[in-house]
């Protein structure tokens, strides 16, 4: 399954390092591109919706499996 255009695993690191992992990440993605962002900080399952909304790239899907949560956040056009 791969939905996505670049993935991103940040398990092992605490807030604030997976959004600012992501942010650099997306930084680099052209609009439309999809990142999956792996995150075992129980944070993230807060931290990545917030993120998102405020830099207004869309999170198409949050789900957590085996312990580890996943998202996958479209770059948007701004």
């Amino acid at each position: 399954m791969s939905d996505f255009t670049v993935e991103l695993d940040t398990s092992g690191l605490n807030c604030p390092l997976p959004v600012l992992k992501a942010r650099k990440a997306l930084s680099s993605m052209t609009a439309g591109q999809k990142l999956q962002l792996i995150a075992t900080d129980t944070g993230a399952s807060k931290d990545i919706p917030a993120f998102c909304k405020m830099t207004g790239n869309p999170l198409l899907t949050a789900d957590e499996h085996q312990g580890k949560l996943r998202f996958i956040i479209e770059k948007g056009a701004a």
